[in-house]
């Protein structure tokens, strides 16, 4: 197949989760024989014309001048770009600021969406752009020749709402199996003696929650609070919490195997995100022997069951905070592993990705 990946800031992965899938989903492709061409940014740090064996375009992306805006006329001119290329498949990850051109992907290609969270749902939005959203949502589920969903909960939605089928992929991850405990040192913590999060620092995260179970605590551990933190939000959550020493904002950390040691050291994980989908750091932290303790949401308990702890108030991380030890839920951890090896592996889940756009070409219609 020839396959263009389209809606990320490109490989790769220096911002998140869209990023992380692409970069994993290309190079598996790829491995398997496939010619697979992800876009970039242009001001992506990594500017060489392939990644591992898959081919990188450079579109142009005015967002760090323009703002918001940017995204749309990146999303327009990826999309443009593609019409010089016979692909087969164009895998679309998102919607948010692409749908609104849906009518100018080549016709002989097929358009596969990845329908990603609930994203007019994120409280950052004010009321009018969570209608647009909302209708760029209804857009791509009418557009899109295929569509893909990384939950079952997003998968009901669409369904309920729209009356549209899904196929039900997640997001993959991996086990771990060493890690290195001078990460611990390097960021100023001791093995088991600390508790964390890692998100973007957006309200729908649970961020302000989390920080305020632990700034109530009677228990004064270090927490790490990992996502960059040079935004609106971010700047706020600082000042507000500036007077607890024990909260250490360190920014953005991108090196992966020093994510995962941070996690598997931890005391526990915090996981606060509420607003769908699989999300890829769950699934790392899982992957990780992390003790997670998560938004009581049916995003995250669809995944995590009864092998988690969970919060819905301040009180109830304060609670988990003072009371709950990594050493007394040893079979929480085994039983995430034996989900990532069973369920959730790269591998995996690139073989059901294979499977299902083979499928979409030899149907060559919207049946979905």
């Amino acid at each position: 197949m020839k396959i263009a990946i389209l809606g990320t800031r490109g490989i790769p992965n220096h911002y998140g989760g869209f990023e992380q899938f692409a970069e994993y989903l290309s190079i598996g492709l790829a491995q398997r024989g496939h010619d697979v061409t992800v876009y970039n940014g242009h001001t992506h740090p990594y500017q060489e014309p392939e990644f591992q064996g898959v081919k990188i375009k450079h579109i142009y992306d005015p967002e760090n001048k323009v703002g918001t805006a940017g995204q749309f006329i990146y999303d327009m001119l990826c999309i443009l770009d593609t019409r010089k290329n016979d692909f087969d498949i164009i895998l679309q990850l998102g919607y948010t600021s692409s749908s609104v051109f849906f009518d100018l992907h080549p016709k002989k290609s097929i358009v596969v969406t990845n329908m990603d969270g609930l994203e007019w749902k994120r409280t950052k939005y004010s009321l009018k752009v969570q209608k647009f959203l909302q209708w760029a949502e209804s857009l791509a589920t009418k557009k899109s020749d295929f569509l893909i969903s990384d939950s079952i909960g997003i998968q009901n939605y669409l369904k309920n709402k729209y009356n549209k089928k899904s196929v039900y992929i997640p997001y993959g991850s991996y086990v771990v199996n060493s890690f290195d405990e001078s990460t611990c040192k390097e960021y100023g913590v001791e093995k088991y003696n600390y508790d964390m999060l890692i998100a973007r620092l957006e309200p729908e995260n649970s961020i302000e929650i989390i920080l305020d179970g632990v700034a109530c605590s009677s228990v004064k551990r270090k927490f790490l609070v990992i996502g960059k933190h040079e935004t609106r939000y971010g700047e706020y959550l600082k000042d507000k919490f500036k007077n607890e020493t024990n909260i250490i904002f360190v920014g953005g950390v991108y090196n992966q195997s020093k994510l995962d040691d941070l996690r598997c050291f931890s005391n526990i994980y915090f996981h606060g995100h509420t607003v769908g989908g699989t999300n890829p750091s769950l699934l790392e932290a899982m992957g990780s022997k992390a003790l997670i303790c998560a938004n009581k949401n049916e995003f995250n308990s669809a995944i995590l069951g009864d092998d988690a702890l969970y919060f819905h108030s301040i009180k109830e991380v304060k609670n988990v905070i003072e009371t709950m030890k990594k050493d007394d839920y040893s079979e929480y951890i085994k039983n995430n592993i034996k989900k990532i090896k069973e369920l959730y592996e790269w591998d995996t889940i690139i073989n059901q990705y294979e499977v299902f756009l083979f499928k979409c070409i030899k149907n060559n219609q919207r049946y979905l």
